[in-house]
């Protein structure tokens, strides 16, 4: 099982913005956690970070062209207004599981709306790093019971 992983915008800074929210760990150190976790569980994963809205497009379409058996994605800021990326997420016919380290919906007014949550299967948010391994857990028990 492979499983594609697109961060958004802002997370290369993770360590160093907005520490009280985000915590004081790094973009590394949560690279370094999925492969652990990927590892333990027995699963590929291919992580990307990106700044830019065109790019986890095309990341999204190119997903299709790799047989991934789902993606995770945290859209950052692009979450409360990305059209596109909900488009995107429609048209490429692989699960899709959206992460927020922090609790979007305790957060100000605009976190609160998710344009893209509607085109993905689930959602896991407000607890950090561990966003991210339940995404993975919930994709690898959802393939398995689609393997039955």
């Amino acid at each position: 099982m492979k499983f594609l992983v697109i961060n958004g915008p802002n997370l290369n800074l993770l360590g160093t913005r907005e520490v009280d929210i985000y915590g004081k760990k790094t973009y590394q150190d949560l690279t370094k956690q999925l492969k652990q976790w990927a590892k333990a569980l027995k699963v590929k994963i291919k992580v990307y970070q990106t700044n830019y809205e065109g790019k986890i497009i095309e990341l999204l379409h190119h997903a299709m062209k790799k047989k991934y058996a789902g993606i995770i994605l945290n859209p950052a800021a692009y979450t409360h207004y990305s059209y596109a990326i909900y488009d995107a997420i429609k048209a490429i016919n692989i699960p899709v599981v959206e992460v927020h380290l922090t609790n979007i919906y305790n957060r100000e007014d605009f976190r609160k709306i998710s344009v893209i949550k509607d085109a993905c299967i689930n959602s896991f948010y407000g607890e950090g790093f561990n966003s991210y391994l339940k995404a993975m857990q919930f994709l690898i028990e959802r393939g398995n019971s689609n393997d039955n």
